[in-house]
């Protein structure tokens, strides 16, 4: 991707670590550090004591664009003491990406001054004024409604015209889901509460109901005792006479 007008623009160039580094020292570990050149601007990192093949820096640098020029040179030195520095390894980082995305955290590999492998650098770099592609999609675009699945079957209810469904306890079961004849008609009879069915369906082997209500607790009435009154008097008791119809039952009104 082709991008222009970083004149003068800010490139941030974090300088996370190194791994696997080529190992420049016999007896001691090495102390290596990182230099970063673009034109004529210079950083240098600090010094990783001890730091050996796997150092870690974690030092940021801010660069000025330059029209044109499009890569940085890293290079990796082991400090020393009493004599000059050992140089491990150097490289070129491309900005085209960062340029064009705005960020890139890759790392990037080392060479020795043979043309040897000497590890790797990594580095994180930041464009904030990148001009990232459009959207792939037109703005005016409708919304995007998800549809519902075609092999998910949706419940709906049977239309009233149908019969309702026959209960699991209900009996007789409904005239319209089979083709029996409907059961005969109930008579009922004056001697028993409980109503029998007509001679349709074969006699019962059950012994006949007890009935509805017990037996009356009384005796019949020629139980009961005779009355305490005196027998009844002969029929020549009421006969008339001269001294009326009660000879000697009461006395003679006064008149």
């Amino acid at each position: 991707m082709s991008v222009s007008g970083i004149q003068g623009q800010i490139l941030e160039v974090t300088v996370v670590g190194c791994s696997r580094l080529k190992d420049t020292e016999w007896i001691s570990r090495q102390d290596p550090y990182v230099c970063l050149e673009y034109a004529s601007t210079k950083f240098r990192t600090k010094t990783c004591t001890d730091g050996g093949k796997n150092p870690t820096f974690q030092e940021k640098f801010v660069f000025s664009l330059i029209e044109g020029l499009r890569e940085i040179i890293v290079g990796v030195w082991n400090s020393n003491t009493l004599t000059f520095d050992d140089h491990i390894g150097s490289g070129k980082v491309q900005l085209h990406k960062v340029l064009s995305e705005g960020f890139d955290d890759s790392a990037w590999p080392l060479q020795t001054k043979t043309g040897r492998n000497a590890g790797e650098v990594k580095l994180i770099l930041h464009y904030a004024n990148a001009k990232k592609p459009a959207s792939s999609y037109a703005p005016s675009a409708p919304p995007y409604t998800s549809q519902p699945n075609s092999h998910v079957h949706q419940y709906s209810a049977p239309p009233a015209s149908y019969p309702p469904p026959a209960s699991a306890y209900s009996y007789p079961p409904p005239a319209s889901a089979v083709s029996y004849p409907p059961p005969p008609a109930t008579t009922y009879h004056t001697s028993s509460p409980y109503p029998s069915y007509s001679s349709a369906y074969p006699p019962s082997s059950y012994p006949p109901p007890p009935a509805a209500y017990p037996p009356h607790p009384y005796p019949p009435p020629s139980a009961y005792p005779p009355p305490p009154y005196p027998p009844s008097q002969p029929s020549s008791y009421y006969a008339p006479s001269n001294h009326g119809p009660y000879p000697g039952a009461y006395p003679p009104p006064p008149y």
